[in-house]
């Protein structure tokens, strides 16, 4: 499925009062960053509270001369139909967002009339209970580089999360990713089963020599076995339930050098 990492910075924490300022999206598909992305500063028609500011450092007089959100509600609402959303803390994005989308009237529904809602902060507490699980402390414990996150701003924070997804959701890719641009370049599936066509195998007999030791070794497993060595035996005796493991302890001199245990156990010989 086409996956949406999505975030967005307001003016303030009540979706009631208070307004989306900034929309970030990035696109993920194969569980991999596409390079498509929406980005839209919109103006909220009201002031930036003081804290908000401190959290983002978007301005009311930067915000001024921006859209409103009725006038890209359709270009928004376009680029994230039919996909997975993915979203830290989602209550409160599509909180923000069903809102902005009511005060336009029936019309357009709400965010889960057109696309699927994951909140990853919601997998992150699954993986991690009892841990923080802030973007920052998952950047810090998945090793995702956060360094430019002075401020938040919508599309950088959904940049990071989608790394941080990718990481919480399955780890590394870049292989397989590899893998995939290589066959797309060349217009091969890369999965492919191995052709027996043409294969011929080298069998290689034993010498007299080996012969002779390997026969030597049998016969001291079936001097310490009580003559059940089965090897020897051939088919006058089949393992039956009520068979036991022999075990034997043979002298360090009878193996070869680079034998690294003296015991053989556990299998019938």
């Amino acid at each position: 499925m086409r996956q949406i990492v999505l975030d967005t910075e307001t003016t303030g924490l009540d979706p009631v009062n208070h307004r989306i300022i900034e929309i970030g999206c990035v696109e993920l598909e194969r569980r991999r960053l596409t390079g498509r992305h929406y980005h839209q500063y919109t103006n909220p028609m009201r002031e930036v509270d003081e804290a908000a500011q401190e959290v983002h450092g978007i301005s009311n007089e930067f915000l001024n001369d921006k859209p409103e959100f009725s006038a890209v509600v359709d270009e928004f609402l376009t680029f994230v139909k039919g996909a997975e959303l993915l979203i830290h803390n989602a209550p409160f994005d599509i909180g923000f967002l069903n809102a902005e989308l009511a005060r336009l009237g029936d019309a357009y529904g709400r965010m889960e009339d057109h696309c699927t809602i994951t909140d990853t902060l919601g997998m992150a507490r699954r993986k991690h209970p009892g841990q923080r699980n802030s973007l920052d402390a998952l950047c810090k414990r998945y090793g995702v580089d956060n360094s430019q996150r002075d401020l938040h701003g919508a599309l950088l924070d959904a940049e990071i999360l989608a790394d941080v997804y990718l990481m919480l959701s399955g780890g590394q890719t870049d292989l397989s990713l590899a893998a995939d641009e290589s066959a797309e370049r060349s217009g091969q599936d890369h999965h492919q089963g191995l052709s027996r066509d043409g294969l011929v195998l080298t069998v290689i007999q034993p010498s007299a020599e080996e012969l002779g030791a390997h026969e030597s070794f049998l016969a001291q497993i079936n001097k310490v076995s009580g003559e059940r060595c089965l090897w020897l035996q051939g088919d006058q005796m089949v393992p039956t339930p009520d068979s036991v493991a022999v075990s034997a302890v043979l002298p360090a001199d009878d193996f070869d050098d680079d034998d690294e245990e003296d015991e053989i156990t556990g299998e019938i010989i």
